[in-house]
C-alpha cells in the first residue's frame, strides 16, 4: 500500500517540435484516472490501462503528424510520459524501485519487469501477429517503450509468452507494464527516506 510522501508526486512536461506537440501530466499517487488524445484510438485504450492498472493519473493530449503516420506520435508520447514519470520520482527515497507483473486475456500471456534503475534499458520480445491493431501500427509499441526507458531512466523487460490476438497481446503487455509500474512506484515504509541502492544514488 502507499504511504503518503512529504510532496505529491505530479508533474506536468510538454514537448513541442516540428512532428508532433504533446502535453503530459501525471499523479504517480492518483486513482487511475485518465484524459487522452492522442488520434490513434487504439493508443489511446492502451495508455488508458496504464492509468487504470497502474492508478497512476494521467492526462496526456498530442497533437501529431498523423496524415504520414502514427510513429512521431507514439514515440514523442513515450518520451514525454517518461520525462513527466522521471520529474514526478524525484529523488527516488523510499521507492520500492523493483516491479514486476504476469498479466493474461483470453489466451495471450505477457511479463514486465521494471527497475528503476537510473539506466536506461529495454529489451522487449513481442511477436505480435498482426502488423495493425485498428489504426496502431504494432511495431509503434516497441518504439513508445524505448521513447519511455531513455526518458524515465528505467530498466525494462517485456516479453509475451503467448498470444494469437494481436490486441490481446498488446492489452497484455500495457496492462502488465501498468502493474509493474505499480509496484515499483509504491513507497515502503520500511525504507522511508533511504535511497534504495547501496550505491546511495540512482
Amino acid at each position: 500500500m502507499t504511504t503518503p510522501t512529504t510532496a505529491p508526486r505530479i508533474a506536468e512536461v510538454s514537448r513541442n517540435t516540428a512532428e508532433t506537440k504533446i502535453t503530459v501530466k501525471v499523479n504517480l499517487d492518483g486513482t487511475g484516472q485518465a484524459k487522452l488524445s492522442t488520434g490513434i484510438g487504439f493508443f489511446d485504450h492502451m495508455l488508458d490501462q496504464i492509468a487504470r492498472h497502474g492508478l497512476i493519473d494521467l492526462d496526456i493530449h498530442a497533437e501529431g503528424d498523423l496524415h504520414i503516420d502514427g510513429h512521431h506520435t507514439v514515440e514523442d508520447v513515450g518520451i514525454t510520459l517518461g520525462q513527466a514519470v522521471a520529474q514526478a520520482i524525484g529523488d527516488k527515497k523510499g521507492l520500492r524501485r523493483y516491479g514486476h507483473a504476469y498479466v493474461p486475456l483470453d489466451e495471450a500471456l505477457s511479463r514486465v519487469v521494471v527497475d528503476f534503475s537510473g539506466r536506461p534499458g529495454l529489451d522487449m520480445h513481442v511477436p505480435f501477429k498482426s502488423g495493425m491493431i485498428g489504426t496502431f501500427d504494432s511495431q509503434l509499441a516497441y518504439e513508445f517503450f524505448q521513447g519511455f526507458v531513455n526518458h524515465a531512466f528505467v530498466t525494462l523487460h517485456i516479453d509475451n509468452l503467448k498470444g494469437e490476438n494481436a490486441h490481446h497481446q498488446a492489452e497484455t503487455v500495457f496492462k502488465a507494464f501498468a502493474r509493474a509500474l505499480r509496484m515499483a512506484l509504491e513507497i515502503d515504509p520500511r525504507a522511508a527516506g533511504v535511497i534504495p541502492s547501496t550505491k546511495g544514488t540512482l
